[in-house]
């Protein structure tokens, strides 16, 4: 206790090196913790959004990721309404469950005939109210502003289609799109006439919808015998995706439709089961229920469970970016706490050398020396820590509350800006702790310095 207030009555003696040291250390460590606090806020926004994409789980065939991508032919899972009704009523995981529903991948060229365009796209089958439902999850707070599921409520045979696709295929006056330029006649044609299979099949089409709206298309895919099937869509909106390449190729379509457009007359299948949890912590407990109700009904079904962050490579890759950028940021600053009262703690060996003297010369052994310089930055130290972490809080609670909003990249609606610093107690005491380690560790040269000083020399010190 004794060298605790010594040390305190020490750094008061020159309140003005002091208060700046201190001032350095409150900036370091607040501008580390709501860098934290960014970085945390923005990857749980990423979550969310991919969550409400595609689930925290998905059931698909093995190798269908890396390999079946929009090939429901090979990769399909055939009596998927049973497996799902288990998933549904299953003991363990129905507590669990915000959604669980299936989906259908698969691939084809979209024509607009009319206008004599066509191009390739790769299409989703879904079940409308459950894909709504699936957008509704935010377990964090983060009231994204992701705009309703626009084939909510829609006629069976509606599409909704990319802002890519619609200009490609001229509709991007009908839709609304902008912006929407007439593109450049080519002098010469670039392929062959279509097939006259392929026309027949749109002839039909368009005499069973003689009357059909601007916004009619046809869209051509292979059965899973091979053969072409087409069927004419009605498009309900055009959306802007994020991504240009996922914008100029991307529709959304109901899975009764899909289904029939690629097994016709068949037995209907999909190419995954999402699922949805209420919270990202239950994942291990679902994924451990799930890999054993598919061992115990068909040990050799063929299936797998996916992980959203698997399903989306760019979350861990972006974690890993927040990390570093983070690890260099507390680095470079633990540099400049490290000199900064390395360099107080030098200037006040070099003005009570005699003092030094003085206590040695009464008594005082090496270690009691360098214990009152280390404790000295300590306590500046625990001082930096206790208020770089409340002004921290109180700029996260304004930031928090300024209605600021951000748009992540690939995202096209906005996420409220947050620094989720309140909460994340373990960021902020690893933070503080490496403040205050950087502190006596700065303290402690200089206090070696002194306390290797011989008594004769501090005491003639001028």
């Amino acid at each position: 206790m004794n060298t605790l207030s010594l040390a305190l009555r020490n750094l008061l003696r020159n309140r003005r090196r002091s208060l700046a040291t201190l001032l350095a250390m409150v900036i370091g460590l607040c501008a580390i913790l709501l860098f934290g606090g960014y970085a945390g806020s923005t990857i749980y926004a990423m979550q969310t959004g991919y969550v409400q994409l595609h689930g925290h789980l998905q059931i698909q065939r093995k190798d269908y990721f890396l390999y079946g991508s929009g090939n429901p032919a090979d990769y399909a899972i055939a009596d998927y309404a049973p497996m799902l009704g288990q998933v549904r009523s299953d003991p363990v995981l129905a507590p669990l469950l915000t959604v669980a529903t299936p989906k259908l991948q698969l691939g084809g060229i979209a024509g607009n005939f009319a206008a004599g365009v066509s191009t390739n796209v790769f299409s989703s089958g879904v079940v409308a109210p459950e894909q709504a439902q699936l957008r509704e999850w935010d377990d964090y707070g983060n009231m994204s502003y992701a705009p309703p599921i626009a084939l909510l409520n829609t006629p069976a045979d509606s599409i909704v289609i990319g802002t890519g696709v619609a200009r490609k295929l001229q509709l991007c006056q009908a839709l609304g799109v902008r912006p929407c330029q007439s593109p450049a006649k080519p002098s010469v044609a670039s392929g062959a006439p279509a097939p006259d299979d392929i026309l027949a099949l749109s002839a039909q089409e368009t005499q069973a919808a003689p009357n059909a709206p601007q916004t009619h298309i046809e869209m051509l895919a292979a059965t899973v015998h091979g053969a072409p099937n087409v069927v004419g869509l009605n498009v309900v909106k055009a959306e802007n995706f994020g991504l240009k390449e996922f914008d100029d190729s991307y529709t959304m379509m109901h899975l009764a439709q899909a289904q029939r457009l690629v097994y016709g007359a068949g037995a209907p299948q999909v190419t995954a089961i999402q699922i949805q949890l209420q919270h990202t912590a239950q994942m291990s407990e679902a994924k451990a229920r799930l890999e054993q109700m598919l061992e115990t009904g068909k040990p050799d079904s063929q299936l797998e469970i996916v992980d959203y962050e698997t399903l989306a490579p760019i979350y861990g890759q972006t974690i890993e970016f927040f990390q570093s950028v983070f690890g260099f940021i507390a680095t470079l600053i633990g540099v400049i706490v490290l000199f900064t009262v390395g360099n107080t703690m030098s200037m006040a060996v070099v003005e009570r050398t005699t003092e030094i003297g003085t206590l040695r010369a009464i008594g005082l052994r090496q270690g009691g020396i360098r214990r009152l310089f280390v404790c000295e930055g300590l306590v500046l130290g625990v001082a930096g820590a206790v208020l770089g972490s409340v002004l921290a809080l109180l700029l996260a609670t304004l930031i928090n509350h300024s209605g600021l909003t951000w748009t992540p990249p690939g995202y096209v609606y906005a996420y409220p800006l947050k620094v989720r610093v309140w909460g994340a107690w373990a960021m902020v005491a690893g933070s503080a702790a490496g403040l205050v380690m950087v502190a006596g560790l700065s303290a402690w040269w200089p206090a070696r310095r002194a306390a290797r000083l011989l008594i004769v020399d501090a005491l003639r010190h001028t």
